[in-house]
């Protein structure tokens, strides 16, 4: 059975079992909006230091995701990426997105 004929399984087992009328979500099984859309602006621009100047502000276990695209190396801070999730770049000629 596919992935996706099982999900599909699962859907109308689910809607079987429900009985007639409509399913009503508890409070706590309701999807909450908490931030309008747009509202955590990306990073268009991105600026980064040398590794000499990192040393000052990151901390040595500090999460990073690490590029390297036809030898140009990035490392995106985990924690900064936190706050913004999506860093729109150019690595190695290549426009890419990374996103957390």
């Amino acid at each position: 059975m596919s992935r996706y004929a099982g999900i599909i399984s699962l859907a109308l087992f689910l809607s079987v079992m429900a009985g007639p009328g409509p399913v009503v979500a508890s409070p706590e099984e309701e999807i909450r909006t908490l931030l309008p859309k747009d509202a955590i602006p990306s990073i268009n621009d991105p600026k980064f230091a040398s590794v000499k100047e990192a040393d000052k502000f990151m901390s040595p276990d500090e999460m990073v995701i690490g590029v390297n695209m036809n030898g140009d190396r990035r490392a995106y801070s985990v924690p900064l990426l936190s706050s913004h999730e999506i860093v729109n770049d150019v690595v190695g000629g290549r426009k890419i997105a990374v996103t957390w």
